[in-house]
């Protein structure tokens, strides 16, 4: 008989949900780091996502410390980089699981930056363009790119379930089945009364 296993392209919907998580995942890897560099520079754990902000409340936005006006620059920032991720795996659905799909994945989020950060941020979010910290703002797309690389990660029905014996399995609730002890492990040390040294 003929084998009739064949790899079908996932479905649009599949791989664009998958997308949306892994640059969910991506862009809040990306704030933490981002975060973390700020911090380190003394400039605030919360300047990238108040910079964000200045979109709704201009200079207004721009602090370091983490304020109500802080809550939308991180939603933008999540519902952006979030939908890029969908869009990178709606784009991508169809190529294997393999390393160069991580490798697209950073290209894609390297060319977002160098588009977004030095051409539509100019006019649209001037204060984002002029006050952001390049290098580590690099380093957080490097790492969004390596998270939205690995979508298929994020496909539904994928999700990896802990080794569980056969036995514990089957049993029903009540009837615990007890793992066998290996007979030159000697008797358990903690299964005794507390000994006073």
């Amino acid at each position: 008989m003929e084998d009739t296993t064949e790899t079908r392209v996932p479905a649009a919907f599949s791989a664009m949900l998958a997308g949306l998580q892994a640059g969910m995942v991506g862009a809040l890897w990306m704030l933490a780091w981002l975060g973390v560099s700020a911090a380190w520079q003394n400039r605030g754990f919360w300047n990238s996502e108040n910079l964000f902000a200045t979109v709704f409340y201009g200079g207004d936005a721009v602090r370091s410390d983490f304020g109500a006006k802080t809550l939308p620059g991180l939603a933008l920032y999540l519902l952006l980089y979030s939908l890029l991720g969908g869009i990178f795996a709606l784009a991508l659905r169809s190529r294997p699981r393999s390393g160069r799909l991580t490798l697209a994945g950073i290209l894609f989020s390297l060319g977002w930056f160098y588009i977004s950060f030095h051409v539509l941020w100019k006019s649209a979010m001037p204060l984002v363009y002029l006050l952001y910290a390049d290098r580590p703002t690099v380093v957080g797309h490097l790492i969004f790119g390596a998270c939205i690389g690995r979508f298929p990660a994020h496909y539904p029905g994928r999700t990896s379930k802990a080794a569980v014996p056969d036995a514990l399995e089957s049993a029903p609730p009540g009837d615990a089945v007890q793992p066998e002890s290996s007979p030159s492990a000697g008797p358990d040390p903690l299964s005794g009364p507390p000994v006073a040294p």
